[in-house]
């Protein structure tokens, strides 16, 4: 099987200079994993100004699509490290996804039917694309030393409340410290066996094979998900088209299907000519065949070692709930660890990541264990109910709601997490604290006609008023540590360094806006606090539980060593 893009790119093996000088020095942040969450993960650090050590035991990008499905959150956050704009342009975009029972389409749906946003409800694109941008990326920032064939083994934290790794490298073994490490190993994570942690969950007894098909087809740009397809005797088949005239089409397989025998080539290329009829041409680039399993740790911070992506939690791939799970990951950690490291918040605010990324983790589990129960029913009684919400979903709205074929990714809202400040004024709408910032177009000073774009990075007041003020709004953060920016929203007026101006009036309504409201935005791109009529007072309180200073952070607290 050959890729339609030649060979992969293949990345130099240094030997690292602790096997000549035999020391082990001590880096302020360690990734482990080369994957998409390790890679974004330097990525973010570099932008916010802190150097990492990258380790890797390939040398080069992974093979086949894996992760295709990229989310408008991830989009979002990849635009804010510089990667966004390379993603969607290679990408295949769609908004629309259709469903069929047997030979009956049941109905159709838009992710994202209002208009007025950058980013589409989500992209199609290969791991292995998303793999190469991100490392010239992170090249390019200049912050990161990536060394590739350097597997790490075993990772000790330490009494001082750091941690060593020990690396294998094909000159030798080395050992480097950290004051943190992030495990972004993957679901075989040797971190996490090196420390003695496991996976809690179910796995599934269903299979599925994945194939990824290169042809010349007129399939739209859409998902396409068939419940007892007419050219499959398996329960559910799904189709993606993706960039390079390549198609992802998962076949699910039988409980007792036999692995090794099902992605035997002779096999696939028969499922796939019952599906695509004897007259299609195609080649195979990629098959694989998974088990579907929800599972995570029961806590991902321990001590210095954080676990981000599928080293903590594992989900089935329908709904796209993984990759863009794991990115989210660390859009949620790599902040507070800058902040931790530039002194600029208590080491408490780092319990917050198990706070705000174990409840989406679940979030996540919960909504792929449904899929997997409505896409394989065990009971007789579990097949009727399917069979009856997929005949009525044809004509009945209420009905499409029963129909699960793997709800789609959406961004988790930290509804408890300790770093919000509570409503103290009545809201009708708008983004509740903990809920991504929602983007709008904006008339701006500068070529970036977007929201979001001048959000993240750095805590922003997020003002909004009827007119360009005088003054920049200032005043309201002074002295304030963390530094705050100030982003003013104005309905009229011509934009300046500081304001922009919502023409459209899509900004004030998906804020719930009005003269003289205000939101504090994370540097995340998360609302933290909102007021009708906010003081300095009110800010600087806020800023306060959003740094741990003053939340009921530690709840979960991990003593070193735990």
């Amino acid at each position: 099987m050959a890729s339609v893009r030649g060979s992969q790119p293949r990345y130099g093996y240094s030997p690292p200079p602790e096997l000549t000088d035999g020391t082990v020095r001590r880096v302020p942040i360690v990734i482990v994993g080369a994957g998409p969450v390790g890679l974004a993960a330097a990525a973010e650090f570099a932008t916010l100004g802190h150097h990492t050590l990258l380790l890797d035991d390939a040398d080069t990008v992974s093979a086949g699509s894996r992760a295709i499905c990229w989310s408008k959150r991830t989009l979002e956050i990849f635009d804010r490290i510089g990667v966004g704009d390379r993603m969607v342009a290679k990408g295949v975009v769609w908004n629309r996804g259709r469903l069929f029972h047997r030979e009956r389409e049941v109905y159709n749906f838009d992710l994202l039917p209002e208009s007025g946003h950058q980013r589409p409800a989500f992209i199609n694109l290969q791991q292995y694309y998303v793999e190469e941008y991100l490392v010239e990326r992170v090249l390019e920032l200049g912050r990161t030393e990536i060394r590739w064939l350097n597997r790490v083994t075993a990772v000790e934290v330490l009494s001082d409340g750091g941690a060593r790794v020990t690396v294998e490298t094909p000159d030798g073994v080395y050992r480097v410290d950290a004051d943190y490490v992030l495990a972004a190993d993957g679901v075989r994570s040797t971190i996490r066996r090196s420390m003695g942690h496991d996976f809690k969950g179910k796995v599934f007894e269903d299979r599925f094979l994945i194939a990824d098909v290169v042809m010349k087809a007129n399939f739209p740009s859409e998902r396409w998900f068939w419940f007892e397809p007419p050219f499959h005797s398996g329960q559910s088949v799904l189709l993606h088209r993706q960039p390079d005239d390549v198609f992802r089409i998962d076949f699910q397989l039988a409980p007792d299907a036999d692995p090794e025998e099902e992605r035997r080539p002779e096999n696939v290329l028969r499922r796939l000519k019952q599906m695509l009829g004897p007259d299609v041409e195609f080649s195979l680039e990629w098959v694989s065949v998974y088990t579907f399993t929800c599972r995570r740790m029961e806590r991902f911070r321990h001590g210095p070692v954080f676990f981000v992506g599928d080293s903590a939690h594992v989900v089935s791939p329908f709904g796209a709930r993984g990759g863009n799970g794991g990115i989210q990951d660390i859009d949620a950690l790599c902040w507070k660890i800058a902040l931790v490291l530039g002194d600029q918040a208590p080491l408490d605010l780092l319990d917050s990541y198990d706070d705000e990324r174990i409840p989406a983790a679940d979030e996540n589990i919960m909504n792929s264990a449904r899929s997997t129960d409505f896409m394989t029913p065990k009971t007789p009684a579990s097949v009727d109910f399917r069979e009856a919400a997929l005949e009525m979903a044809t004509d009945l709205p209420f009905a499409r709601r029963l129909v699960n074929s793997g709800r789609l990714s959406v961004p988790h809202v930290y509804r408890e997490t300790p770093l919000s400040m509570a409503d103290r004024d009545v809201w009708s709408a708008g983004p509740v604290p903990g809920t991504p910032a929602p983007d709008a177009r904006v008339a701006a000073d500068t070529d970036e006609p977007w929201l979001l774009r001048r959000l993240g990075g750095r805590f922003t007041l997020l003002r909004f008023v009827d007119t360009v003020p005088a003054d920049g709004g200032g005043g309201l953060v002074e002295g304030l540590r963390p530094a705050v920016d100030v982003l003013t929203v104005a309905r009229h007026g011509q934009p300046n360094r500081s304001t922009v101006v919502d023409t459209e009036g899509l900004a004030f309504q998906r804020w719930s806006a009005s003269d003289g409201s205000a939101y504090l935005v994370r540097p995340d791109q998360h609302v933290a606090a909102r007021w009708q009529h906010p003081s300095a007072h009110d800010i600087s309180r806020a800023l306060d539980r959003a740094v741990a200073r003053s939340a009921a952070v530690g709840h979960r607290r991990v003593a070193v060593g735990g």
